[in-house]
């Protein structure tokens, strides 16, 4: 099957310091390869898996379910923690998703959690046709590139295949349930205007999770797909700096 150019998964030898990176719903690695890529030159490990479905055609996410995507993080999460001393998390929109619940699941093992407009639901009218709809429609007009920044591509679909985002509202469910669980502390970004997930989601996060270290990053210059948009260089700072805080011996 042939990739979109840009979506390759990838990942780099660091040290004992390792950073999961995961992209969004019909997105791609090429959303967060920027961000990835800044870890990775501090000398981190760092691993920026393909989710299952992603990176080819809409339709081949029809194929797939929520429990596909996460079971490729909680792999690379794995993986991670078979070399690394140290592993953080971090995810962009329903890599934001699946980040929480590999906090929700796997706590004791990571160290922190960065979050870059994450959802866990959708204020949409047409949510509560979805069960419906997914039968009768494969998909509906895209949702990529929501992006300020000009000349920009996330390397997502252009269209919302129905039976995935049905899937995904199934995880939002059990993600909401189990946020206070998640006590690791968290690092949020959220933009003023984005196009795609409602601020209500980032609210009901922070309202929920029980992290005592919990900061929220307000980027006043970005659409959705914001590590690829005029706040970059504030999420790779404040990553690294979050990361060089909760991992005290890193050089």
């Amino acid at each position: 099957m042939t990739l979109i150019p840009g979506a390759e998964p990838w990942t780099a030898t660091g040290d004992g310091v390792g950073i999961l990176v995961l992209h969004g719903f019909t997105g791609s690695p090429k959303s967060v390869t920027p961000w990835g890529r800044a870890m990775a030159e501090q000398g981190w490990t760092v691993s920026v898996p393909l989710l299952p479905g992603h990176g080819t055609r809409w339709q081949d996410m029809n194929l797939t379910t929520w429990q596909d995507w996460y079971h490729e993080a909680e792999r690379a999460l794995r993986d991670l923690r078979s070399t690394c001393d140290t592993v953080f998390v971090m995810g962009l929109s329903m890599g934001g998703s699946l980040t929480l619940r590999l906090a929700e699941q796997h706590g004791d093992a990571i160290r922190g959690i960065a979050l870059v407009n994450p959802a866990v639901h959708t204020e949409r009218i047409d949510r509560f046709l979805l069960p419906v709809l997914q039968h009768v429609i494969s998909g509906f007009p895209g949702i990529s590139n929501d992006i300020a920044k000009p000349d920009q591509d996330e390397g997502a679909y252009d269209r919302i295949p129905l039976k995935a985002a049905h899937s995904l509202s199934q995880m939002w469910r059990d993600v909401k349930e189990n946020l206070p669980s998640i006590t690791m502390p968290v690092l949020l970004f959220r933009s003023t205007q984005d196009h795609v997930v409602e601020p209500s989601n980032s609210a009901h996060i922070l309202a929920n999770v029980a992290s005592t270290d919990v900061t929220e990053v307000v980027l006043a210059d970005s659409y959705h797909v914001a590590t690829l948009d005029y706040d970059a260089d504030i999420i790779t700072r404040d990553s690294i700096a979050f990361v060089r805080r909760l991992a005290p011996t890193t050089p």
